[in-house]
């Protein structure tokens, strides 16, 4: 078993996900990297990672997958003995953008079996793991989710169902495992400057010029790594249920 604290983030090959995984690292965990490309689209988190002086394991999933996650659980918690923090950060947007009453039932089926289904059942895997190990540092499941968790897009109704049953997931895992003394957490980024958003970001640029963003900025993958490394390293001891907005403002109510 490491003597070190272990962190599995799920995504982690690149953008939001790695840069998690690196944040985490240079904040002393060991990390176990999951992600459904193999390992060598994760060479520039695994060079992050030597980097920081951690030890590392990588762990190709998908998460769609839901009939593989015991053995995928199993796996992940073997490399190091123990997980003490699962950061659920992996999901897919939309193939295509459209009219809600198009929505093809195969598409809804694809985005939500990552970003909701999967994620619930692979949680569900790593934390009865978790729990089966005595804890000798903080734990917690940290969910990221999306600003479309609670606000509407009219052309990705998919994509925000699946944050939104995310946003109630983490509300009822806070009540499970409150006792148990695991923290956690949703951090709900708002638009940031991934792969993901890359489609759209001629619109993005245009809608943060016209102050759709307070801060007047993109969010960056490092800005929502710093929070999650926060929320694991345990200085929240007494807070678990809670959301953190990412989003350079973007989420509060204005007039």
């Amino acid at each position: 078993m490491s003597a070190r604290p272990v962190a599995l983030v799920t995504g982690a090959a690149r953008g939001i996900g790695a840069a998690i995984a690196g944040q985490l690292a240079r904040r002393g965990f060991d990390i176990v990297a999951l992600d459904r490309a193999d390992e060598t689209a994760a060479e520039a988190l695994r060079a992050d990672l030597a980097a920081a002086g951690t030890d590392h394991r990588f762990v190709q999933a998908d998460l769609a997958a839901v009939e593989a996650h015991t053995a995928t659980a199993a796996k992940a918690h073997a490399a190091f003995g123990r997980i003490d923090c699962l950061v659920n950060n992996a999901g897919i947007a939309p193939p295509v953008r459209g009219d809600p009453l198009a929505l093809a039932v195969e598409q809804f089926d694809r985005v939500l079996g990552v970003n909701l289904r999967g994620t619930v059942f692979f949680t569900q895997a790593i934390v009865n793991a978790m729990l089966a190990t005595p804890a000798t540092t903080p734990r917690s499941v940290i969910t990221v989710t999306s600003v479309s968790a609670e606000a509407a897009s009219l052309d990705r109704l998919d994509y925000c169902v699946s944050k939104a049953g995310l946003s109630m997931f983490v509300k009822t895992l806070a009540l499970r495992l409150a006792e148990s003394g695991v923290a956690v957490f949703e951090v709900r980024p708002g638009i940031v400057r991934t792969d993901m958003t890359r489609a759209a970001a001629g619109t993005y640029e245009r809608r943060i010029a016209e102050g759709l963003i307070p801060a007047r900025r993109w969010g960056e993958p490092g800005d929502v790594a710093r929070v999650v490394a926060a929320l694991a390293g345990g200085d929240f001891g007494y807070a678990t249920g809670s959301i953190v907005n990412v989003d350079g403002g973007m989420g509060v109510p204005r007039l």
